[in-house]
């Protein structure tokens, strides 16, 4: 590894975090070829000014990082404009809808709207959830960095319902799921719940997925599967355009990419 300053040793810290989510400093120590007591101090120094906060031994980004990196302006907006979008979706097609977001290596719903006749659901506003079940995590998944990726499927997957998926199963929906741009699942979260979920693009990457959570009864056929992926993909369209309106879109990935070009 080349000899870097302690500034660009911070700052390519500050991506690793920033990308990941949810890290560890052994983990960021061995990727960038550090010590792991060197890199545990740039940690702490982070940890005191905001950029970095930690449970357990796991480090996440801090509201310093949030706000120089512009996600928190992007989560805020999400959280803003939610309910507005989610209620559009329900009008559309009469169950439950909910926003994604994710935080480390776990999926949060950020908010939630659902009609009068919805049945209640696994996933209630800022609960977290493994990425590995249900579709609106699993989208988030599929579009998350690698190190998010093997982290999840390298912890102990947790069975929901006798229909949450493997390992196997989860690896091989990932390249479909991108490719088709959204994806169903069955019975992962909630025993005979049909889940649907697209992604809402901002700047180059997934910020939230949408979902839609209904009965199997009244969901699982494929005509109201496509009308719904339609009636979804023209609200993620529509928050891509306001989230646009209210941020330059190109900040995040400059920041990235010119702490990248400093290794």
């Amino acid at each position: 590894m080349a000899t870097h300053t302690s500034f660009e040793r911070g700052l390519m810290i500050l991506s690793e975090i920033a990308d990941g989510g949810d890290t560890t400093v052994e983990r960021v120590a061995q990727k960038l070829g550090m010590p792991v007591s060197t890199t545990y101090r740039y940690f702490r120094t982070m940890r005191e000014h905001g950029f970095v906060q930690e449970d357990a031994g796991h480090y996440r980004p801090g509201h310093a990082l949030l706000a120089l990196s512009g996600r928190h302006l992007t989560q805020s907006h999400l959280a803003e404009v939610g309910t507005a979008v989610l209620k559009s979706i329900v009008d559309a097609v009469g169950e439950t809808a909910v926003m994604v977001i994710r935080v480390g290596t776990q999926a949060m719903c950020l908010r939630r709207s659902e009609p009068d006749k919805a049945i209640k659901y696994t996933f209630a506003v800022n609960e977290l959830l493994s990425l590995s079940a249900g579709a609106g995590p699993r989208m988030l998944l599929a579009w998350a960095p690698s190190d998010v990726v093997r982290a999840v499927l390298d912890g102990e997957l947790p069975r929901y319902t006798e229909h949450s998926p493997t390992a196997e199963q989860i690896i091989a929906s990932l390249s479909q799921i991108r490719a088709t741009g959204w994806v169903v699942t069955r019975g992962e979260l909630d025993p005979g719940a049909v889940s649907v979920a697209v992604p809402v693009f901002f700047g180059g990457e997934v910020v939230c997925s949408l979902n839609v959570a209904g009965p199997e009864g009244r969901c699982g056929s494929r005509s109201w599967i496509d009308s719904t992926v339609k009636t979804m993909n023209e609200a993620a369209r529509n928050l891509t355009a306001s989230l646009e309106s209210v941020a330059p879109r190109h900040i995040l990935r400059e920041v990235r990419d010119d702490v990248r070009n400093l290794a």
